[in-house]
Formats: structure tokens, sequence, C-alpha cells
């Protein structure tokens, strides 16, 4: 960080590590710093930029909504707000929307809606409110997010948080059927975890814990904020199990850069939040619900669904040749364009390297590099990418 930027710095809150330089422009799959070097764009802002940067349809989109109405409250209705709704709900299944800002806002609220559902199986507030999560879980930094979220680095200072949480081995049937009482709610967990290090729900589970939400009757729920809108070639990554969830928490992507975040319940649970259950003064505003819905009418038009499905079944299998060729690399995992490279060691240097050669990538737990290239990433790019991991790789291993 250059001398003014770092003197600038003393007025933020040290939340955040050193950042390494400036970001000031960015287009398409690129970012330029404040010297003006250009890198290629592989954390997306961490997986929310789905079209790239700046893309021309999408800045005319919210530019032209900027001149009509930014915000006026959910006090009154909102057209655009209502017409993302129905896409979504097409996009997924029979249900019903409610909108908010963030990943951790929206699991804040299915949170709520468990608690919801568990009184309402009694008819008595305060005695069905257990929630099962996987172990290596990330579910946001509010203190129902915590909660769910079992990792020290998280949760360490904040305690007291919630009660009413336990954590089971993700795609382990077994392991989260032991942790049914007769004081759980729901099950909730990422269809593929993020922060965690990319670990992957399988089909084979994903539909095992839609047959055990049923035999309890309690809410299977799926946080997608990070997963979600095209990431893995199906709109949402649960869809390839071929189920129906009882509830979804979305965000990021959903964006395109534009702050938004968003549950879809299923039609039987969409009356369980009634005025004054939950509200929101930002969320689904004109100007968030008219980004949300230019992402949406982009991917259709480039057929970008498709164009994931076929640019990662040409780059997954090269990715998990780096396995075979490079003893630095243990695994490859994810789907679609959101993917693991799994190290042996810390890989903050190989981090590093990678940066100092223009390519930009996003650390995880479990010593992991994600990879989340725009969801309109070119062949070209996602193999100059590759070469530059192998250089990169080589030069580590000398």
């Amino acid at each position: 960080m250059n001398h003014t930027n770092r003197s600038k710095q003393s007025y933020l809150i040290p939340n955040y590590g050193e950042a390494p330089f400036d970001i000031i422009k960015g287009q398409g799959s690129y970012v330029w710093d404040h010297l003006g070097e250009r890198y290629l764009d592989f954390a997306s802002g961490i997986a929310v930029n789905t079209l790239g940067h700046c893309n021309p349809e999408f800045v005319s989109r919210v530019s032209s909504q900027m001149n009509d109405l930014i915000h006026c409250s959910n006090l009154f209705g909102i057209q655009k707000q209502r017409d993302l709704a129905e896409k979504l709900v097409h996009y997924i299944a029979p249900g019903k929307m409610l909108f908010c800002n963030s990943g951790a806002e929206a699991n804040e609220a299915l949170l709520k809606l468990a608690r919801l559902h568990g009184a309402k199986r009694i008819g008595k507030e305060g005695q069905n409110f257990h929630v099962i999560c996987a172990e290596n879980a990330f579910h946001g930094r509010t203190f129902g997010g915590m909660s769910a979220t079992p990792q020290e680095k998280v949760q360490n200072g904040f305690a007291p948080l919630l009660e009413g949480f336990s954590f089971a081995k993700l795609n382990d049937i077994g392991s989260f059927r032991s942790k049914i009482t007769e004081q759980t709610a729901a099950i909730m967990v990422e269809t593929i975890q993020g922060e965690g290090g990319i670990h992957p729900c399988s089909t084979e589970f994903l539909r095992e814990l839609r047959a055990l939400c049923d035999e309890h009757q309690i809410l299977l729920i799926l946080d997608e904020v990070q997963c979600g809108i095209g990431r893995t070639g199906n709109f949402l990554a649960y869809q390839k199990a071929e189920i129906v969830p009882d509830a979804i928490g979305l965000a990021k992507g959903l964006g395109g850069g534009y702050p938004i975040g968003a549950i879809w319940v299923k039609e039987e649970f969409s009356n369980l939040f009634q005025p004054g259950s939950h509200g929101t003064t930002f969320g689904g505003s004109p100007l968030a619900s008219a980004a949300a819905l230019a992402v949406l009418d982009i991917m259709e038009e480039q057929n970008l669904l498709s164009q994931v499905q076929e640019l990662s079944a040409r780059w997954l299998p090269r990715l998990h040749d780096l396995k075979a060729e490079y003893d630095f690399i243990e695994d490859i995992r994810g789907e679609g364009l959101m993917v693991g490279i799994v190290c042996k060691q810390n890989p903050a240097n190989f981090i590093q390297q990678l940066r100092n050669s223009k390519l930009i990538t996003v650390p995880a737990g479990g010593n992991v590099i994600r990879l989340l290239p725009p969801l309109n990433v070119t062949q070209e790019q996602l193999d100059w990418a590759l070469s530059t991991m192998k250089q990169t790789l080589s030069n580590l291993q000398k």
C-alpha cells in the first residue's frame, strides 16, 4: 500500500489484515491496482461478481434504476422486488421470497424460521429450537451465524453464544441422525462449504438428508450464499440431487456486486413469518432488486449456466492433474467454477507468488486456495490461470 493510503488506513478499525494494494478499477475478469498493474481476478469479490466487473449492460440497468428510484423501504410496494421474487421462485420451486442485505442476514432469518417451525410443531415457544449444522461450517458472523459456525477463529471472544446447536460430520448421514432429539427443529448445511475449504455435499447425502428431515418432520435448510447463482453450473448447487429443500439462503452472486440477500421458503412453510416476525429497512430495495434482476437476465441472455458446465468440464480435469504433477498439492475439490486447491502446507506464499504473477485467488480454511472466477470467464483466461499456477508451483518446488 502506498504511503498516502497507508496513512489514511489509520481511520479504519483494524478488523481486516493489511491489504496488499488498493483496487481502483475493474473490467470483465480483470482489476487494476493503484499503480496501474492489471490482475486476473479469480476472487470475484469472494464469489460476488457473477458477471465480472462493470459489465456494460449491468451498469446500464443499475444506472437507469438510480435515475428512477433508489430506496423507499418495505412500507411501500416495490414492483421490481415482486418481479425478482417471481423470477427466483421460477428458478427454484413453488414458495415465497424474503429479501435482506447479506448472506449473514439471510442465515439469521433462516434460523428464526427454524425456531418458528419448532414452536409451531408443539404449540409452545422455546422448546423445539435445536438446529444441527455441519462440522467445519460457516454461516456468518452475526450471533446466530457464529453459533451455527463451529470455528474457534469465528467464535473467539464472543461467548456466550446462542444455545441449541450441535454439529455432525458432512456427508455422514449416520452422524446427523445421531444428533436428532425431540427438540430438533431443522438441519442446516452449506451445499458446498466455502470458507471451510470447499467441501461439497454429495448427491447421495443431500437425498439422505431430505429423507431424514421428512422422517422427523424437521426443516431441511440449505445455505447457498456462496455456491449458488450459477457457480456450479446449476442455478443452485443442490439441484444436482433433484430434491427440494424447505428453505434456502442466497446472497453474494445474486446482486453481481450490489449487496442483496434473500431466503426462499417452501410454500407450506412460507406463512411462518407474519407481520412483525422479521424486518429490514434496505432489503429488496428498488436498486438492489434491479441489480439482481439484471444479473439473472444477463445470465439467461448469455446462457451462462451452460457455459459454466462446458468450461468446467474441460478445466477441472486439468486442475486435478496438478495433484499428480506437483507434490505441493494434496487434493482438488469443488464443482463448476467453485474450486479449492488443497495444499500440503500453509498456502500463503503460493497465494503471494500467484499475486506477484498477476493472478488473484482467495484463501480458505484447511490450507485451501479458492478459485472463484466470474461466470463469464473465457477459456483463454482459464488457460492463462492454469499456466500461471503451474509455473508458480514449479518455482516453489525448486
